[in-house]
């Protein structure tokens, strides 16, 4: 698809605020279905500007990095690293959503391939780790089309709306890096 090249990755600013809120209200539901449900105390502009600036204060003390992922100016899904671990690992956890009118497209995939230059580029991280519940297909698949091997597999190791479900394990190392 063209317009995948139009996507970017640009870290949650103050000016964001607007269209976030809108865009976790409308895909509040559809991602309910996939990770825990937030608390709705989230869902409102003091809460968004909250986590806006928390955002910015975890980036600024090199513990998480978070990024609106953009088409056109349009906010399409979010994508993040945390737990960021230095020294000696310069590692961190993987986690994405995107919205639901824009799944199935390829957005995730060249999404996650944009966070990897990030992480592998400027952030110097050497190691990218994420978990997907076997059922996720979609996110299993944008794992392995962006060079995760998987490493594991815990059974029943979270229980999400009441059903008890196993986690796969996928990790990315930096080929430059690490040759």
């Amino acid at each position: 698809m063209p317009d995948l090249d139009r996507l970017q990755l640009h870290p949650p600013a103050s000016s964001d605020l607007p269209a976030l809120l809108a865009f976790e209200l409308e895909n509040r539901a559809y991602f309910e279905n996939w990770v825990t449900a937030r608390a709705s105390s989230y869902y409102h502009r003091e809460a968004i500007a909250a986590a806006i600036e928390q955002a910015q204060r975890e980036r600024q003390q090199d513990l998480v990095y978070q990024y609106l992922a953009k088409l056109d100016g349009q906010i399409i899904g979010r994508v993040n690293l945390t737990a960021v671990t230095r020294p000696y690992f310069n590692k961190a956890t993987l986690g994405y959503r995107i919205g639901e009118q824009f799944g199935g497209r390829g957005y995730a995939t060249r999404v996650v391939a944009l966070l990897l230059e990030e992480a592998f580029g400027p952030l110097e991280l050497w190691r990218l780790e994420a978990t997907a519940r076997p059922q996720n297909l979609g996110s299993v698949a944008v794992m392995q089309r962006n060079g995760f091997h998987q490493y594991g597999r815990s059974e029943k190791a979270m229980r999400f709306q009441d059903t008890w479900s196993d986690l796969l394990y996928f990790e990315r190392r930096d080929t430059q890096t690490m040759a």
